[in-house]
């Protein structure tokens, strides 16, 4: 008996949603969803690269810290490398570091707010529309 009732209040909801016309704002809200969802794929993958530039930026620090203080080191500023004492070429890569870590913690911050903002148009959604509409991606 329980399942009965439970399967029938899903008939119900479903059979609502399906009832529901699609209004300016809902397509607007569903149009936005959207847009979102590919602009946080975006970033994403800015957000995995920017990752990967720093592992890569800590191997290298790791590396230098091995070196010998008296020699040169070839740094690479745009499309060249220069041969710099140790000491200089360890304060830039620093700087690089720093620039990086708030670079990734720039785009960490809004994939957070994107996502939290995807939460409630879903929320808004599927209370409008329950199951006739499907936002899983």
């Amino acid at each position: 008996m329980m399942q009965h009732r439970m399967l029938s209040k899903e008939d119900e909801v479903s059979a609502a949603g399906e009832e529901n016309e699609v209004r300016r704002e809902d397509q607007e809200k569903i149009n936005r969803f959207s847009r979102l969802h590919q602009r946080e794929t975006l970033l994403e993958e800015q957000l995995k690269a920017k990752q990967k530039d720093k592992e890569d930026l800590e191997e290298i620090s790791m590396e230098l810290e091995l070196a010998d203080e008296d020699e040169l080191v070839p740094y690479k500023i745009g499309d060249s490398f220069f041969q710099l004492p140790l000491a200089d070429a360890q304060s830039l890569l620093s700087s690089s570091t720093e620039q990086i870590d708030s670079e990734v913690s720039g785009l960490e911050e809004k994939l957070s707010d994107l996502r939290d903002e995807l939460q409630q148009l879903k929320v808004a959604l599927y209370a409008r529309f329950g199951r006739s509409i499907n936002l899983e991606v």
